[in-house]
């Protein structure tokens, strides 16, 4: 005991004490801009606790949840079967990490993930989906003897600098040069895959069936004839299911809504988690895993500190017996179509509303142009200070009026990303629309608060040229 106190780590009195300091404490000692941004766009909300597809704030507000921590709480917040189970593996006291030996959960859980890849045949599990990319990119490379990968434009596949080399994006790229000799080309472009086939030098191309930027999904067709022409040119498919996998698009894969497609390696996370504990996987071929371990000197070549490790393959394997016995990737499709379908009606009804696309619970809502005077003008002074900027007019009431968190689905883009958890049902889609229409009809009146905020955010954009 000091000073009348007891000794030791108390995380209740930590957070009661020192919470409110959230902002200050993250600009003080982490990435500044964070909490800069949040300011001026008015997310600077302090959400007291989660459960499912909410979340609550001191005074007991709810806020439904259209992002799911960018698709990694796929079921929700705090679902019961996780978190019991990371629970009764704390209690097991279990011999975890020991790196020389065979623990039963890495083996369990990669046995029931390939149960949903048939054509796979063995896993590498690592931390991130950043980390699951690398793993493919050094297992391609490897596996063919061929150094440059193909991605495609507008993609992302992650930050670390190998998955940042087969990132789409210039603003994430500029700076950090020099990178892998990687080469884009356009997603669907079959003439641009052929061509840079022919240089005889190509490993891989990496693709994500879906583009999370944008949501723009691959061109029908596409994935199986660009198997097809890698094969012949003893090159490999990657299909980076990070974002899209374990039932994001209504399949357990989105590469499944294509008939014939069978990637040579798979790269998942983000959902497997639970929500809980950082988790990736790099699913594969017999014979690209036997050639990177191809003898007992190569045995830890790759490898992970923290992979396997037993807190993120019980999440792992509770997620996936929670996606089997509640029948979530069927759930994801049938509440996908609902929510798309009463959004895609509103097309006609609002001219700055251009497209609703999407698969599953993963759906992106594109403005454009209007057509009228009055808000032509309007749209035009906001493209001047910075494209993007109307996304982000609607975001801001839908948090601030509605109560409903989403996101602009890239930078520059006029494009609402909706990722939410799989778990939600007609009762969500109906307040999410209710709202978007109210947050319509209030944008195409030509007046109100949400121009009012459009000034701001123009003077903002301008201000940080």
């Amino acid at each position: 005991m000091t000073d009348g106190g007891p000794k030791g780590f108390d995380l209740g009195r930590l957070l009661a004490e020192r919470g409110g300091e959230r902002y200050e404490l993250h600009a003080r000692h982490l990435n500044h801009q964070l909490p800069r941004m949040l300011h001026t766009i008015g997310f600077d909300k302090v959400y007291e606790r989660a459960e499912g597809a909410y979340f609550w704030d001191a005074e007991g507000q709810d806020y439904l949840d259209m992002l799911a921590g960018f698709g990694v709480m796929g079921l929700g917040r705090h679902h019961p079967v996780v978190r019991r189970t990371l629970h009764d593996v704390l209690d097991a006291q279990l011999a975890d990490l020991t790196r020389f030996d065979c623990q039963p959960l890495p083996g369990l859980l990669a046995e029931k993930l390939l149960g949903h890849s048939p054509h796979l045949d063995r896993v590498f599990f690592g931390n991130s989906g950043t980390e699951a990319v690398e793993t493919a990119l050094k297992f391609a490379r490897y596996a063919t003897g061929k150094p440059r990968v193909l991605y495609c434009d507008h993609a992302f596949h992650g930050l670390t600098t190998g998955s940042l080399s087969v990132n789409g994006e210039r603003g994430f790229r500029d700076g950090f040069a020099p990178l892998l000799p990687d080469t884009p080309i356009a997603l669907g472009d079959l003439d641009g895959l052929r061509r840079e086939l022919k240089r005889g030098d190509v490993a891989a191309l990496v693709v994500e069936p879906i583009q999370g930027k944008g949501v723009h999904a691959a061109p029908p067709s596409f994935l199986y004839e660009a198997q097809e022409l890698l094969h012949r040119h003893k090159a490999l498919l990657i299909a980076d299911e990070v974002q899209t996998g374990l039932g994001r698009t209504g399949d357990f894969y989105a590469y499944q809504h294509e008939e014939g497609v069978e990637p040579d390696l798979v790269c998942v996370a983000k959902a497997l988690s639970g929500g809980y504990v950082p988790v990736g996987a790099t699913l594969g071929k017999e014979w690209i895993f036997r050639k990177v371990y191809s003898s007992m000197d190569r045995v830890l070549v790759h490898s992970a500190s923290f992979g396997s490790n037993a807190q993120a393959m019980a999440a792992g394997l509770a997620v996936l017996t929670v996606m089997e016995d509640e029948e979530i990737v069927a759930g994801a499709r049938r509440t996908g179509d609902l929510l798309r379908e009463r959004l895609a009606v509103l097309v006609d009804r609002y001219e700055l509303l251009h497209e609703v696309r999407g698969r599953g619970l993963m759906i992106g809502i594109e403005f454009g142009r209007p057509s009228s005077l009055k808000l032509r003008s309007r749209w035009t002074m906001l493209q001047a200070a910075r494209k993007g900027l109307f996304a982000q007019m609607v975001v801001v009431p839908l948090l601030q009026k509605h109560r409903i968190l989403t996101q602009v689905s890239g930078d520059h883009l006029e494009v609402i990303k909706l990722i939410p958890p799989l778990i939600i049902g007609e009762p969500e889609v109906d307040r999410f629309v209710t709202a978007f229409t109210e947050v319509m009809d209030d944008a195409h009146s030509g007046g109100g608060l949400m121009w009012d905020f459009g000034r701001t955010l123009v003077k903002q954009a301008v201000a940080n040229r």
